[in-house]
């Protein structure tokens, strides 16, 4: 009962200040590309960095539970959804904007419209992340990286936003970052926009590039069902899914959860998969390959409201 109150106290004065974007027992399956997830207490779309500010504070205010989405695609959330308000950066931190070879990219941003934006500006070095299908303050967060290439390579600077509302910006070297991993998770930071700093190229030359790797990703990923991505993180011996198909696992199905027989780096969802679905069947696979392999996986995927 008391947390209720809490919530409706909040709720009330966080409508005063942000009526159009709160969204009540919102299902978060709509917002990952697991389409897995319980409701959310609240849900909201910040539409400017005042909003977002007005918002940490009344979080602040009342000691409310928060966690910080893009694009979803590689959150698991509980059955049970997350007690607490979940803050979506999205389509208002969505800008680009072009000083030499430096381009300015909001957080809201997908990795894919920003490519193919610099291909066009005839800036070379990100086609890596073309087919990611995230949004840059969770590349940025989590160090995304495919094919040979991290955010760390291109990153120039990145503009966060504290738990407090207080504004800061980072060089590259301050973001400290290292595989899937920079100081914003560590510090409770928000991407706010990135300065990436790339190098001129030849337009035709990128976008063959852009192609060839969007056309092995499509050869070798299960995209045509629900995940979120590589499950789990590369191992410091070795590859997790080579790991995984040598201990028996490709195709492994438990209830609607299935090791994709695709590649098996990734866990799809085949047939409306509970995240308890999802769960028992990282921990069969952590389990197993520990059992033949004496590595231990870890996940990659983050998760909300639940515990391994």
């Amino acid at each position: 009962m008391e947390y209720k109150r809490l919530m409706d106290n909040f709720y009330k004065e966080l409508f005063i200040y942000i009526s159009s974007n709160i969204l009540i027992n919102e299902p978060m399956k709509s917002h990952t590309y697991f389409k897995i997830g319980g409701p959310a207490d609240l849900f909201v779309e910040p539409q400017s960095i005042d909003e977002l500010k007005i918002i940490l504070n009344l979080i602040n205010k009342y000691n409310i539970n928060y966690f910080v989405i893009g694009n979803g695609t590689n959150l698991l959330v509980s059955d049970e959804g997350f007690r607490g308000i979940i803050i979506k950066i999205g389509e208002k931190f969505n800008y680009i904007n072009k000083e030499g070879n430096t381009v300015t990219v909001g957080s809201g941003t997908l990795l894919s419209v920003l490519s193919k934006y610099l291909a066009r500006e005839s800036l070379e070095g990100f086609e890596f992340a073309s087919g990611i299908p995230g949004l840059l303050g969770g590349a940025v967060s989590m160090n995304a990286g495919a094919y040979g290439g991290e955010m760390k390579d291109v990153i120039k600077s990145v503009k966060c936003i504290d738990k407090n509302g207080n504004l800061f910006n980072f060089t590259n070297e301050e973001m400290d970052f290292s595989y899937r991993h920079s100081r914003v998770s560590d510090s409770q930071l928000i991407v706010l926009e990135a300065a990436i700093s790339l190098n001129p190229g030849n337009k035709d030359h990128i976008f063959e590039k852009i192609k060839e790797l969007n056309e092995m990703r499509t050869s070798k990923q299960p995209l045509n069902l629900p995940s979120a991505g590589s499950t789990f993180k590369r191992p410091l011996n070795g590859y997790a899914s080579k790991l995984i198909e040598e201990a028996g696992l490709k195709g492994l199905t438990y209830k609607g959860a299935m090791v994709s027989d695709k590649h098996c780096g990734f866990i799809v969802n085949i047939d409306n998969a509970s995240c308890d679905d999802v769960l028992e069947l990282m921990r069969i696979v952590i389990s197993t390959v520990y059992d033949k392999f004496n590595i231990k996986l870890e996940p990659e995927i983050k998760i909300i409201g639940t515990e391994l």
